[in-house]
């Protein structure tokens, strides 16, 4: 399941830049049929350096009336977490593991055991020092049941809490379970962001962290402002503040950009019809993030046709993904060719079978499927949902497969066909590391297994990997998880989607990775 799904019951937008973004989505609407004689999408984010102060405006979809502020459980406010928390390590630009609170780390020889040293001189937004004490609350808040974060299912199985270490205020040492040479790249995700100890019950609603911005006002699903932090230990960001608005869908959102009424549209990825609009609008523009989002057709393995491989192998040998990224991406994107694992990350293997309808045919005969039909859901929930239903659609006519495309509401689309309908549309936001990426979504039992294929063979490779502590064996070893979930998997991946951001032509510095941006260098043009 993508990271910003769960939205719950939606709510009622409430401010004031609904009413002139409306008629700006109007506007936008009948300009889209003439989009063919816009220019080509930017590649990349306009350069330049911002001024300093000025209030950065985001439009951002809305959320359950039970949003969180506190990181561990947090399932949609993230504009608001990576302004206001840091984590121990982050995902740099290339891809890798890289300091944040903590300055260094290293395991002992068998990957068992980590060390991680902090740094000093780091401060909460409420003036308290930040300790081990804190890191290792954060560890215990997260794996604590009450909780329910998302991420306890990924720690629990390596850590236990009972024996965290902090041998002084500036070390944290965390033994595991068993053996695990990408263990901090698990502390990557968004849900591991650093807490004040005991602050549990509160942080929900306080947002009292160690990141760029402290909090000044946050409303569950409505707007909310964030403040610079002047003692930030990395130094005061450029922006004075950011002003988040919850705005009802994309079109309302797009028309708020084009009215010069927000800067930025976070969690929305613009089709493209509509981004060539946007691009080629006197006031906005796009920020084009490569590979950014990783589209899946999940066939649920424990539903029939799906319980047979040779009908889930059949199904990715009938549909040809180089027609997907063209009929749906308009080549803004990659074919994914059912390797979850991006493009760009070092781990990838470029190797897959080819499209080959008669095998396909083939396989069905065997199972006993011949011209199967079946139901494939898609929603609004995404534009790039429907399109790419339909290109699989038209491509897997030629194998003797025929989809019946259904349109199921958005707003109870991830409560009501994800994971319960035997075949539908969703997506994932790429950047999360290759062990976090195969064990949450791919390992049987994971909560977020979301065809709820189960091998043991497959979990063995997984730990496997995991205990290698020489890069290229381990390296080895997650190419052969991919060529397993490529062969025997209940995912489908068509295509590697470059994700389209509308941001204001006055925004400079805006570098995202991972669904997060720098919110320390992003600024305003004239702010």
């Amino acid at each position: 399941m993508s990271d910003i799904h769960h939205p719950g019951r939606r709510s009622v937008l409430a401010v004031g830049a609904a009413g002139a973004a409306s008629l700006g989505a109007s506007w936008l609407l009948s300009g889209c049929s003439g989009a063919t004689a816009a220019p080509v999408l930017p590649a990349a984010a306009r350069q330049g350096t911002p001024d300093r102060g000025g209030t950065l405006r985001i439009a951002r979809p809305p959320a359950s009336d039970a949003e969180t502020l506190d990181p561990a459980s947090a399932l949609s406010a993230y504009e608001y977490l990576g302004a206001l928390y840091s984590r121990l390590v982050r995902i740099g630009a290339d891809g890798q593991v890289a300091p944040d609170l903590a300055e260094s780390w290293e395991p002992d020889s068998t990957a068992r055991t980590w060390t991680f040293r902090l740094r000093k001189g780091v401060t909460f937004h409420d003036g308290r020092a930040f300790t081990s004490a804190d890191a290792a609350y954060t560890l215990r808040h997260i794996l604590d049941k009450a909780t329910a974060s998302p991420q306890a299912g990924v720690l629990a199985p390596l850590v236990d809490p009972g024996r965290l270490r902090t041998p002084d205020a500036h070390t944290l040492v965390v033994p595991l379970k068993t053996p695990n040479a990408e263990f901090p790249s698990l502390l990557t995700h968004y849900n591991c962001y650093v807490v004040p100890e005991g602050s549990g019950k509160s942080i929900g609603r306080t947002g009292i962290g160690t990141g760029p911005f402290r909090l000044e006002s946050f409303a569950p699903a409505g707007p909310g402002r964030v403040t610079a932090y002047k003692d930030h230990w990395a130094g005061r960001p450029v922006l004075d503040a950011i002003a988040f608005y919850s705005v009802a869908d994309m079109s309302a959102r797009s028309g708020a950009l084009l009215a010069g009424q927000v800067d930025l549209l976070s969690q929305t990825n613009l089709d493209f019809a509509t981004a060539r609009v946007v691009a080629a609008s006197d006031r906005a523009t796009i920020a084009r993030v490569k590979n950014a989002q990783w589209y899946v057709l999940p066939m649920l393995t424990t539903d029939k046709p799906f319980t047979d491989v040779r009908v889930r192998r059949a199904m990715k040998l009938a549909y040809d993904p180089e027609h997907i990224v063209k009929a749906a991406l308009q080549g803004a994107g990659k074919a994914g060719w059912d390797n979850p694992v991006p493009p760009d990350d070092p781990a990838h293997i470029a190797a897959h079978p080819e499209h080959d309808p008669e095998q396909a045919r083939y396989l069905l005969k065997k199972a006993g499927h011949e011209n199967l039909a079946v139901d494939l859901y898609t929603s609004a929930y995404d534009p790039l949902f429907t399109p790419m239903a339909l290109a699989y659609q038209e491509s897997a006519k030629r194998a003797g497969v025929r989809i019946r495309v259904k349109t199921a509401s958005a707003d109870s689309y991830y409560t009501q066909i994800w994971m319960k309908q035997p075949l539908m549309a969703t997506y994932w936001y790429t950047g999360r590391p290759v062990d976090q990426l195969f064990n949450q979504v791919f390992r049987g039992g994971s909560s977020y297994n979301e065809t709820a294929w189960s091998d043991k063979g497959f979990d063995a490779l997984l730990d496997r990997a995991r205990a290698e502590t020489d890069d290229t064996r381990r390296r080895d070893l997650y190419g052969e998880a991919q060529t397993w979930v490529i062969d025997k998997g209940g995912a489908m991946t068509p295509m590697f989607a470059d994700r389209l951001v509308g941001i204001s032509r006055k925004v400079r510095g805006y570098a995202e990775h991972g669904f997060e941006f720098d919110y320390l260098g992003i600024g305003l043009k004239g702010a």
